[in-house]
């Protein structure tokens, strides 16, 4: 019996859901910055830390059945769902690969591109996850990321100084387990020292009001999270519950907005090997 590899944030349906709400606000940037990578028919893409396939299903989309979606994941939990949705809606051009990022080399392939959303965050070596993307990615392919470059900008207002503790406790927390939320300062560094072009270096920061859509993505966080953090022993279940109130009480409040995590999108293409 094949034992389920866990994440910080864990693989359960609640985390499953919200992987839910966070691709489908995040969609219309991730495909934007795939048309701008020049992600297309007939491709063969990479889709490292893939989770439940909300992206993969996606990226089958543009590619279409000429082209290839390979999905890696650690977690069977989340493939067996790729797998699923795949067959439902009919798509046989994805495959699934379960590997551990940390510990094996990706499948040969020479990808015309790799897709990642908040995945060297995660791991314990970044650096050399990145090496054994390149050799998966053919000359000229290109790498498309989105990666936090600075978490602590998430704050609300008005202030809540027990949840700017919980911003700090989430990154202490990835610290522990061995990843580094603010990876995405490395990134375009280590690329460039790799040998890529890095095309495109774009912050994307929101300023949202309880009524955008966008609020959705960190709500389902602070829902889904917080709790997370009290399985973990993080953060205890007053604090927990505080946190919540003092949410719903933000988005009663009149003028009241957040100010979302700095992502860095990140566009590169490989030089000739």
């Amino acid at each position: 019996m094949t034992t389920e590899k866990e994440y910080v944030l864990g693989t359960h349906d609640d985390e499953v859901a919200r992987l839910g709400v966070q691709n489908a606000v995040w969609r219309p940037r991730a495909t934007a910055a795939w048309r701008r990578a020049g992600i297309t028919r007939g491709q063969t893409v990479i889709d490292l830390g893939c989770g439940p396939g909300y992206a993969t299903l996606d990226l089958a989309e543009v590619v279409g059945p000429t082209g290839r979606v390979i999905a890696i994941d650690r977690s069977r939990r989340f493939l067996d769902r790729v797998e699923h949705a795949a067959r439902e809606r009919g798509i046989d051009w994805v495959e699934t690969h379960e590997l551990d990022l940390d510990e094996r080399d990706l499948p040969p392939c020479a990808a015309d591109a790799i897709w990642t959303r908040w995945v060297y965050a995660f791991v314990r070596d970044p650096r050399k996850l990145l090496e054994r993307a390149a050799q998966a990615l053919r000359p000229g392919g290109t790498m498309v990321m989105h990666e936090y470059g600075d978490y602590r900008t998430w704050r609300f207002s008005p202030r809540s100084e027990a949840f700017e503790a919980f911003v700090g406790e989430v990154m202490t927390t990835w610290r522990l387990n061995g990843g580094e939320p603010d990876i995405g300062f490395d990134l375009p560094r280590w690329l460039a020292e790799m040998g890529f072009e890095v095309r495109t270096l774009e912050p994307i920061v929101d300023v949202v009001r309880p009524g955008d859509f966008v609020w959705q993505w960190p709500r389902a966080f602070i829902e889904v999270g917080l709790q997370r953090m009290v399985d973990l022993g993080r953060v205890d279940p007053a604090t927990a519950r505080g946190i919540l109130d003092d949410h719903a009480q933000l988005e009663r409040t009149p003028g009241a907005f957040q100010i979302t995590p700095i992502v860095l999108e990140i566009i590169a293409a490989r030089g000739p090997r």
